[in-house]
């Protein structure tokens, strides 16, 4: 006996297959950032960035920090362990709400997990009270 359609057994393999796909999916580390291209755009007012902490630019994902007098720098604002946003730096840290990760205002190195990479981090140089992506 023949059968010219998908028997059940052949419908049950492929929902079983559909399902191990979702599933392997969802367990992505989400961490993985792609870096925009922000060259040349005026990231804030040096006077706007406190020393020691930061200030976040919502609508460009990143995030400025001045870990010492005079010296600026701009990270992505996305951790690098699922994507979340970070908070305001402080104190030299740049922290994630989300789970706890910590990351150096310096650097961007993680030093505190579940982040184990780096957030991305973008070139900046200052001209007159601005602080640009170089």
């Amino acid at each position: 006996m023949s059968e010219t359609g998908l028997g059940r057994r052949d419908m049950l393999g492929a929902a079983g297959v559909a399902a191990c796909g979702l599933a392997l999916t969802a367990c992505g580390t989400g961490g993985a950032q792609a870096k925009p291209n922000l060259k040349g755009k005026v990231l804030a007012k040096t006077a706007e960035v406190p020393v020691g902490g930061g200030k976040l630019i919502d609508d460009l994902r990143v995030v400025v920090t001045q870990p010492t007098q005079g010296v600026f720098k701009a990270f992505s604002s996305s951790c690098t362990h699922k994507g979340c946003k970070v908070s305001t730096p402080k104190d030299n840290v740049i922290r994630c709400a989300c789970h706890g990760s910590e990351f150096a205002a310096d650097t961007g190195q993680a030093t505190k997990g579940p982040a184990t990479a780096p957030l991305v981090s973008f070139q900046v140089r200052v001209e007159g009270d601005g602080i640009v992506v170089a």
